[in-house]
């Protein structure tokens, strides 16, 4: 018979550097969960994507088990990546900061491809141009 789910957490952890600290540390300890446990699983599964922000979906059962899913980084944390940005655009309508090229755009829309709500590649590549234009960054070609 299968686990009944107590409780479904979703976080944003930098890729390798769990640690028991806010914001992991509350909300697995609230649930009866091994902080400890949960961060040495996540930094052995995230490690080599250093700087990468990496949302993760933990669901916890009954007997204080769990098991998580790391998805992809977010969008806006990629195409600054690509365009070498500390930050988005304060104004994104008027000032561009950054351009990223058409391939680069078709990568970070590979990447994303599966927590997208697509399964169309140029409408996958118009979300990512979409989440582009909206931080200041023009994509060429």
């Amino acid at each position: 018979m299968a686990k009944k789910v107590t409780a479904q957490i979703r976080l944003h952890v930098p890729a390798g550097q769990a640690n028991p600290a806010p914001p992991v540390g509350p909300a697995l300890g609230q649930h009866g969960v091994n902080i400890m446990q949960f961060c040495k699983q996540f930094n052995d599964q995230t490690k080599g994507r250093d700087g990468l922000i990496l949302p993760v979906v933990i669901s916890v059962f009954e007997d204080r088990t769990f098991t998580f899913i790391i998805k992809s980084p977010p969008s806006s944390v990629l195409l600054k990546r690509a365009a070498n940005l500390a930050k988005a655009s304060g104004i994104a309508g008027k000032e561009k900061i950054g351009t990223v090229t058409r391939q680069q755009a078709e990568e970070i829309a590979k990447l994303k491809m599966k927590d997208l709500n697509t399964s169309d590649m140029e409408q996958a590549l118009k979300i990512i141009t979409g989440t582009a234009r909206s931080m200041g960054i023009s994509v060429e070609g």
